[in-house]
């Protein structure tokens, strides 16, 4: 009797459950990288930690030479929106990397803690890029930068503190992408934070093809940001609304949203906003080398 006990307790042991990876050897396999198949697969993952872990080697590559560049040009507005872009750049490469945590018994709390870190890092960022720029004087500096923080701050604090009470306090599964199951609240919840987003930048290209276009910065690059920005916004609010009606369309496309926000969104930030500050000496530097041998006469032969 007590040898048929221990088989049975040595089979409990050893058998697979949905929800607690198992172990083997003492350790929590669970916490793998790619080793949890119930939560999105390699193919997802990759597509996830692949780009984020480019562009943070670029960002440390050129590290020296930026910090140069931002330092000495004493740019204020610069200085904090590239920390703010480094910052948000390796809070999403951890979301990134620990996609497992989500599926891992005991690791509920901390991934829900790190996706809402995340998430309102990039959101602050984004937040407070769009309303800088969006100011007449912006090219001032400080005073409107700090104005512009501040404001960004207390949206950001709002959104944050909505998103902890449903998900530490009702439980709400905001950040969960593996429940199949739908959950109104979430999709709803998700619905109406993407709805607004999708109305702010629907609004600025509205004004920017209305009579009122002489407020708005006359940079094309930031257009073609709005526009990006809209469309994945619609796309992401066009989702939730179907994955809250139980359609596994919705729950797909809104992963495709996710995948895109996380794996493009700083890299396309950079090379919009940031990219040419960071080249702009090298191209005055070789403009001044290419008229200093101009004017000496190295070129005169190209004419003859």
């Amino acid at each position: 009797m007590r040898n048929i006990q221990e088989t049975v307790e040595i089979t409990r042991t050893f058998s697979p459950t949905p929800s607690l990876p198992a172990k083997t050897d003492g350790h929590d396999h669970g916490l793998s990288l790619w080793s949890s198949s119930e939560c999105h697969g390699f193919w997802h993952n990759a597509a996830l930690v692949v780009p984020s872990v480019l562009f943070v080697l670029y960002l440390v590559f050129h590290a020296k030479k930026n910090f140069k560049k931002v330092f000495h040009g004493r740019s204020r507005v610069m200085i904090a929106y590239y920390a703010l872009l480094v910052f948000s750049s390796i809070l999403n490469l951890a979301w990134s990397l620990f996609q497992a945590w989500q599926c891992t018994a005991g690791m509920e709390g901390a991934w829900n803690l790190l996706s809402l870190l995340t998430a309102s890092g990039m959101l602050y960022l984004e937040i407070s890029l769009v309303a800088f720029l969006l100011q007449e004087n912006y090219a001032s500096g400080l005073e409107n930068l700090a104005h512009t923080f501040i404001v960004s701050g207390l949206i950001v604090g709002v959104d944050v503190l909505l998103k902890a009470i449903f998900v530490f306090g009702f439980g709400v599964p905001l950040f969960i992408d593996v429940d199949k199951t739908t959950h109104q609240v979430k999709w709803g919840l998700w619905s109406i934070h993407k709805l607004l987003l999708t109305v702010v930048y629907g609004y600025i290209l509205f004004v920017h093809y209305s009579k009122w276009r002489d407020k708005l910065p006359s940079r094309p690059a930031f257009y073609n940001y709005i526009l990006v920005m809209f469309v994945i916004n619609v796309v992401a609010t066009f989702a939730c609304g179907l994955a809250g009606s139980g359609a596994g369309l919705g729950l797909w496309l809104y992963n495709s949203t996710i995948i895109c926000y996380h794996s493009l969104y700083l890299p396309f930030l950079y090379v919009t906003f940031l990219a040419d500050f960071f080249q702009e000496e090298d191209w005055l530097l070789d403009n001044a080398y290419y008229s200093e041998m101009k004017d000496a006469g190295f070129f005169d032969a190209d004419w003859d």
